[in-house]
């Protein structure tokens, strides 16, 4: 660990929320402050104790950004786009200067509201913070850029029953590597579900398959296949705790940079692979 961090965390009672408070303070970083929603049976419960640890630290989670970050530096969030937005608003009146966002779902609109806010903080944002998600990135798009338009693209992604948005973040991470690849964007160049009678494949489409199970932590896969040979990359989580980890590291990073919005590509020097 290069410094000592002092976190604020959004959505302390959450999988992702426990796993990011047990994970830093295992680190041995801060805990400052935590939120969660205002009905939540959690509000009176330590914030170590709800992330599994055996002693308190004196912290209980709170509703308002501003309380929960009162003390912290970097603000790490993994909730739902409107909280997120929220806090990064209430942000603009504490210490925070680093923030990392792993929530997913976000409209074009709301994008534009973050880049904006990278304009007061640094941001790192990405729909996955695994260091071998973020690798798998990196080779679909060179992969992509290398392979001509006869070749079909399919990404397919697995993940828990509780999850809420389709595809998952990390699928159109992915996508976005893929059309970047082959010089464009993945709206012009996502395919349309393949449902009904006349669900023929469109061909130089991105197509996605989404599947929801049990208590999946997240499986990814980008296929490339012409009419001879497939070519598939594949990534499985087996612990949630990369994610949480992939995010220090992230939060260290964007301690050291200027305001500015991020992702992990950047904070693993990965855009430097030439497609």
């Amino acid at each position: 660990m290069t410094q000592k961090l002092s976190f604020g965390i959004a959505g302390v009672a959450g999988r992702m929320g426990r796993q990011l408070v047990s994970t830093a303070l295992e680190a041995g970083h801060q805990v400052a402050g935590g939120t969660e929603l205002p009905d939540s049976p959690d509000r009176e419960t330590d914030i170590a104790v709800l992330a599994g640890r055996a002693d308190p630290i004196g912290v209980m989670p709170c509703t308002d950004p501003v309380d929960a970050a009162a003390d912290a530096q970097v603000w790490l969030d993994f909730t739902a786009p409107q909280a997120t937005l929220a806090a990064l608003h209430a942000l603009r009146h504490t210490p925070v200067s680093a923030v990392v966002i792993g929530t997913t779902g976000f409209t074009a609109h709301q994008e534009a509201q973050i880049a904006a806010a990278g304009s007061e903080f640094a941001i790192v944002k990405a729909g996955n913070f695994s260091l071998g998600i973020n690798l798998l990135t990196a080779m679909t798009r060179l992969v992509a850029a290398r392979l001509g338009e006869d070749w079909d693209i399919e990404i397919s992604e697995t993940h828990h029953r509780h999850k809420v948005d389709a595809p998952s973040g990390t699928a159109l991470m992915l996508g976005d590597a893929a059309a970047e690849g082959r010089g464009g964007k993945l709206e012009q160049l996502r395919s349309a579900p393949y449902d009904g009678a006349s669900a023929e494949r469109e061909p130089g489409k991105i197509g996605f398959a989404v599947r929801r199970a049990g208590g999946v932590v997240g499986d990814h896969d980008v296929s490339f296949a012409s009419e001879q040979e497939v070519l598939t990359l594949g990534h499985r989580a087996l612990d949630r705790a990369v994610f949480a980890q992939g995010a220090l590291k992230a939060a260290e990073w964007a301690m050291t940079q200027p305001p500015g919005l991020y992702d992990m590509e950047d904070v693993l020097s990965l855009k430097d692979i030439s497609v």
